[in-house]
């Protein structure tokens, strides 16, 4: 039975070629001081920065810069960005990047005028915000995390080994977002795959839950199909325009908490790959892949009959004359061979974990409870090993 649940999401997207000239009409909505936020400076390469420079400079906007955004922000760099808002007294923070890159920038508007800790009061008790919070824009570079239209928001903290997500309410969701898919085009091949990879464990982290016969899971598995058709063109043809805004927009879907409702959701692979991410600081879509196949084998015993649906209604797996469990067990097979085709990483020894990262890794890892099986540490332990 569907339950009760409320529904609402504030970010307005603006999407296609014309994509950042939503600027120009929110930009006047928000004070003078902007606080720019970008990762390593391939915008500056691209054009992209000149770009939201000079419609910032149009709209008459003091722009303040912070630069250097990790892929995997960190609690050191969320302490220099909170410093550089303060600065700057923001009164508006653009992120213009990646997933990683709107995450900090939600970080830092939580954060500015907060009195704690904020790695404490966020990430360690998952507090919600009791101060002001600096509304967040973002020009999307990447695609993958769904950031720009979620409350979602992924920090690691090296120094106790842990990157942990929170997830935020609706008052720190983007208040807007410009998606052009021509932004993404110079993406290095390798995150771009890893980016399809976040898209469909978002997606399957919410469809694996719940027996219910759920409206959010034919949504999920029109997605799904979606994204494994135009990922095929954009391995091969990464300028497909058409390919590319099916992955842009299909990323947006895929986390912005319209298919979770009514779902009791998973998130261990999220929980498993980002303790694998925390003590190697590998590219978290690939650390998504390397434990999947491990873990949803494991899975698989206590939710066979939706491994089957999904095996049949995603991957095309012909149901005649076969057990629920070999129809199941096919489909896995079938997303295996699809994962090695696009050039996913399947193991965590090519991300960089080692043998003796092994138990810290295990200890790392956040046990959820929305998924078909509650792990333990032992068969976490398991699932690992077999990532190896």
């Amino acid at each position: 039975m569907l339950g009760n649940f409320t529904y609402c999401n504030p970010t307005k997207l603006y999407f296609g070629k014309d994509a950042l000239c939503g600027l120009n009409e929110e930009l006047p909505k928000y004070g003078k001081r902007v606080l720019l936020v970008y990762g390593g400076g391939s915008i500056k390469k691209n054009g992209i920065y000149d770009k939201v420079v000079k419609i910032l400079k149009d709209n008459k906007k003091e722009i303040y810069e912070d630069a250097g955004v990790m892929p995997n922000p960190t609690t050191e760099k969320l302490k220099e960005g909170i410093e550089r808002a303060r600065k700057a007294k923001a009164d508006l923070i653009l992120a213009v990047g990646g997933g990683s890159v709107c995450d900090y920038a939600k970080a830092v508007s939580v954060s500015v005028h907060c009195k704690d800790d904020a790695w404490d009061k966020y990430y360690i008790r998952f507090e919600e915000p009791s101060c002001k919070i600096i509304p967040v824009g973002c020009v999307l570079t990447m695609v993958g995390t769904g950031s720009e239209m979620n409350g979602g928001s992924v920090i690691t903290n090296h120094e106790q080994k842990l990157k942990i997500g929170h997830v935020f309410g609706e008052n720190v969701f983007p208040k807007f977002s410009c998606l052009n898919p021509e932004f993404t085009y110079t993406l290095p091949k390798y995150q771009m795959i890893a980016g399809i990879y976040d898209i469909m464990s978002h997606v399957l982290e919410q469809y694996f839950s719940g027996e219910d016969d759920n409206t959010s899971d034919y949504i999920s598995e029109g997605l799904l199909r979606s994204l494994i058709h135009s990922a095929n063109i954009a391995v091969e043809n990464p300028t497909d325009y058409e390919a590319r805004s099916n992955i842009m927009w299909t990323a947006t879907w895929a986390l912005n908490t319209l298919v979770a409702k009514g779902k009791a959701t998973d998130w261990m692979v999220h929980m498993l790959g980002q303790s694998v991410g925390a003590h190697t600081d590998a590219t978290h879509g690939m650390t998504l892949s390397a434990v999947s196949m491990p873990y949803y084998r494991f899975i698989l015993p206590y939710g066979t009959a939706k491994f089957a649906r999904f095996a049949v209604n995603v991957w095309g797996v012909k149901p005649d004359g076969k057990t629920e469990k070999k129809i199941a067990e096919e489909g896995l097979n079938e997303m295996e061979k699809w994962m090695k085709k696009i050039g996913l990483v399947m193991n965590i020894t090519e991300l960089g974990a080692t043998a003796d990262m092994l138990e810290g890794i295990v200890e790392s890892t956040l046990i959820m409870d929305g998924g078909y099986k509650v792990l333990d540490k032992n068969e976490i332990r398991e699932i690992l090993k077999a990532s190896y």
